[in-house]
């Protein structure tokens, strides 16, 4: 345990300037990455919740009740749907409402989404500030090198290249976790989207078959050319 820690702080010790902004790159990306996975864990399972609170009262068809446990909720898929149902009450044409839920899951997804995106960046400053540093480094050992003493430019050229070398070594060793978090992140949040929208279409779904909304052309054509029929049948 000594002898590991011990090679840590000799690592850092010898890998030059550059190691320390890395590190707080590296640190940075971590933060962001434990704050995002516990607040994507956090939607998962209040999405879960409350879909499943809202499931017997969409079964009922009381809207009412749904708009009142929509506003009460702020779990993103009952908020989607209370979009949803605001409309309801404008038109019942199940294109307008959808459309209504897409607005909605747009102002839901930038929540979802904020700060992943900085992961891939940071992995990637990372990687430069590694190679800077092992230029640098490089730079300065060959100019120390022309300067030194014969017998001792082979001693200390290895010495300075595997100083510059620790720096692109910690560059990679950050940027690696990063990406990889970036990834799993990534994933963890198309899912949360995915179940939204499976919600979504649930929920038109079943509106739909109760007829609260309609599917395609209102039913004022038909009323219409229901009108049209009786007068025909009159006029006759």
């Amino acid at each position: 345990m000594e002898t590991g820690y011990s090679n840590i702080i000799s690592f850092f010790q010898e890998g030059g300037l550059f190691i320390y902004p890395i590190a707080v790159v590296f640190a940075l990306g971590l933060v962001i990455s434990i704050e995002r996975w516990l607040f994507l864990s956090r939607e998962k399972i209040r999405n879960v919740k409350a879909f499943d609170s809202f499931l017997p009262l969409l079964r009922t068809t009381d809207v009412e009740k749904m708009l009142l446990f929509t506003r009460e909720s702020k779990a993103p898929v009952t908020r989607v749907i209370g979009c949803g149902l605001d409309m309801m009450k404008v038109t019942k044409h199940r294109a307008d409402i959808e459309h209504s839920m897409n607005e909605g899951m747009l102002e839901a997804m930038p929540q979802l989404e904020t700060r992943t995106g900085y992961l891939s960046v940071l992995a990637n400053i990372a990687t430069l500030l590694g190679l800077l540093g092992t230029i640098i480094g490089l730079i300065g050992a060959f100019s120390a090198v022309a300067t030194a003493d014969p017998a001792n430019k082979s001693t200390l050229l290895s010495e300075s290249i595997s100083v510059a070398m620790n720096t692109t070594a910690f560059g990679l060793i950050a940027a690696i976790p990063l990406l990889v978090f970036h990834a799993i992140l990534q994933n963890k949040t198309s899912a949360i989207v995915s179940s939204i929208e499976m919600a979504a279409v649930k929920f038109l779904n079943i509106m739909t078959y109760n007829r609260e909304i309609y599917a395609g052309v209102a039913p004022a054509p038909v009323v219409a050319e229901n009108n049209k029929e009786s007068e025909k049948a009159t006029a006759e």
